[in-house]
């Protein structure tokens, strides 16, 4: 992993969910809460949700004008509410949710020597790579508990060992943060699931590896777009939040690329957990 180019690319669309249903219904209530809790969580990524509750003659009137507008799609619609994600029909209620809950979104928690400097919050695409995604949550919960090596299974007190300027920032060795050590839930080591995610931005997540299938736990974040990474090392998330977090990493100082001051992860999990 060495080498520098590129340039960061264009922010990301913000998303907006729109919510209109019956507002007595569950399902509606089920669908608002969802929409706002993600605009909560995720206050960079989404715009305000647009909440329509409506009476039932209201929604009966509104069901038949998308009938007619979107034609076959929605002529057997039976929910009590629709959601749509930046004006485009997603679903009912539990469409939603699956949706929210497709893209994993986990943080770390980061302090410099002892003083916390705020959270990392990255999205995992876990329909490009389910296992990638899965090992990479479950460390950050540290619900597996031990490996059968007696290696604790969390990020929770681990270090960032490395930071390559204008490369990236490397760390997740849960072993004796060396740099030279991990584990995965799997077992040691896990096979290469998919090299489709690009290296094309700042704040990429991905599995550091020592060669073909060797992913384990530890990690790196990109600071620039890093081309040269791609096909070599399975990419899986995007930072999403805390881009002033990774600012402040970036400039810790450094000796042979180790940290000069101890950059820790004090604490991690998952939101949907």
């Amino acid at each position: 992993m060495t080498g520098r180019c590129g340039s960061q690319s264009p922010p990301f669309q913000l998303l907006q969910v729109k919510v209109v249903g019956l507002f007595k219904s569950s399902s509606f209530q089920i669908a608002k809460s969802t929409a706002e809790n993600l605009k909560n969580n995720f206050p960079s990524k989404f715009e305000d949700p647009v909440i329509v509750p409506l009476q039932e003659f209201a929604w009966d009137q509104y069901l038949q004008e998308k009938k007619r507008e979107l034609k076959n799609e929605v002529w057997e619609y039976s929910s009590y509410v629709m959601c749509f994600i930046n004006d485009q029909l997603l679903g009912d209620a539990l469409d939603l949710r699956k949706w929210a809950h497709k893209h994993e979104i986990v943080f770390l928690d980061i302090s410099i020597d002892v003083y916390p400097i705020g959270r990392l919050v990255f999205e995992l695409y876990g329909d490009v790579c389910p296992k990638t995604c899965k090992n990479f949550q479950v460390l950050c919960t540290g619900k597996a508990g031990f490996s059968q090596s007696g290696i604790r299974l969390h990020y929770a007190g681990s270090i960032f060992h490395r930071l390559v300027q204008n490369g990236w920032i490397q760390g997740g060795d849960i072993v004796a943060g060396k740099g030279d050590g991990g584990e995965s839930i799997y077992g040691p080591t896990f096979e290469d699931e998919s090299f489709s995610i690009p290296h094309n931005k700042r704040g990429v997540l991905g599995m550091v590896n020592k060669g073909r299938h060797t992913n384990g736990s530890q990690f790196y974040i990109t600071l620039q777009s890093t081309p040269y990474l791609d096909k070599k090392y399975v990419a899986f998330g995007q930072l999403i939040e805390g881009t002033e977090v990774l600012q402040q990493l970036e400039l810790v100082p450094t000796e042979n690329e180790r940290p000069v001051q101890q950059c820790t992860i004090i604490d991690s999990g998952s939101f949907y957990a």
